[in-house]
């Protein structure tokens, strides 16, 4: 099952999408957001799949379906915990300067809580103010919960991953040391967050989804030029359940929680990155200093995961990197 959010208001229309991404139809008389349909997953899920399947069996007067109409599958979360699961991706950054990695961060995830306020769509402009920041796309993979119990373990936090998605969780570069150097975390670094069209159930991934991971690769184009695809499936050091186990140590967390892989990375970057931090990393390891330059106004990048057939699961993140003016 695919599901969207057509842009309306702060929490958009929640509509059901085809498999092939072509055609939808509204799903307000089952909930009329995406929230509404988190929080009652147990009842909703069944309503919203006969949908599905009299939509992809041609039985219901279904509208076009276009990405660039909608908001983020979940315009607005109550939760948003992204982490940084590849490991060899914090290594490879350390590395390039000089900083040794913590022997901890193998056996215990790094997570941060990020502004949920408000996500926006696949094709949404990134709008910055200043090229100076340091503007980088930063391609996840990541799963939607229900309410998940506080204390759970990574085996029973299986069954409360309900949504699976990829996203743009975009950096301010510059902006970053001064802020880890206060020891409080990012703020104004981590602007907007874009997701993919289209939320989905783990079955439309089909064998790739092994309950705890995605086992494809993770496809990044900036203007036209592929950056990388790395497999997000291979040197996740901390699979979803963990990560949603660790998040739920000291308190429950509620539907609609959003649960993100942080940049997807192989251990020796032979299929690429999935940012520019990692492309300017390998180039200060390998030459002494990074040429890579951060996106600038003007710059498009596109982000997708596709099946063993080609064809977009998620449907394409596509954004250009805009100005905005204060």
């Amino acid at each position: 099952m695919k599901l969207a959010s057509l842009k309306s208001g702060r929490d958009g229309k929640l509509v059901v999408v085809s498999k092939n991404l072509e055609s939808c139809v509204l799903a307000g008389r089952v909930a009329p957001t995406m929230q509404a349909a988190l929080d009652n997953w147990a009842e909703t899920e069944g309503k919203l799949r006969s949908l599905y399947d009299d939509l992809t069996a041609g039985r219901l007067d279904a509208m076009p379906f276009d990405p660039a109409a909608c908001a983020a599958p979940l315009p607005r979360s109550y939760h948003w915990v992204d982490g940084s699961a590849y490991v060899t991706h914090v290594e490879l950054v350390r590395k390039a300067r000089g900083a040794e990695l913590p022997q901890s961060f193998w056996s215990d995830p790094l997570v941060y809580m990020g502004a949920s306020d408000a996500f926006i769509g696949a094709c949404d402009d990134i709008e910055v103010e200043n090229e100076d920041w340091g503007i980088d796309f930063e391609a996840e993979v990541a799963v939607i919960t229900d309410d998940v119990p506080a204390g759970i373990s990574a085996e029973n936090a299986a069954g409360h991953i309900k949504l699976l998605a990829i996203l743009n969780d975009v950096s301010l570069r510059n902006l970053i040391p001064g802020e880890l150097a206060k020891q409080f975390g990012f703020y104004q670094s981590k602007p907007w967050t874009s997701f993919s069209p289209v939320f989905v159930t783990p079955d439309e991934v089909g064998a790739a989804w092994d309950g705890t991971k995605i086992h494809l690769p993770l496809h990044t184009i900036l203007n036209g030029r592929k950056i990388g695809s790395p497999n997000a499936g291979v040197d996740m050091v901390f699979d979803f359940t963990q990560l949603i186990a660790h998040a739920a140590k000291s308190r429950s967390l509620m539907a609609g929680t959003v649960v993100g892989s942080g940049t997807v990375s192989n251990k020796g970057s032979k299929d690429g990155s999935c940012c520019l931090a990692e492309v300017r990393c390998l180039e200060i390891i390998a030459d002494g200093k990074a040429t890579t330059p951060f996106m600038s106004f003007g710059d498009r990048i596109e982000i997708d995961m596709v099946d063993p057939d080609g064809r977009t699961i998620f449907g394409r993140i596509n954004q250009l990197v805009t100005q905005y003016k204060p």
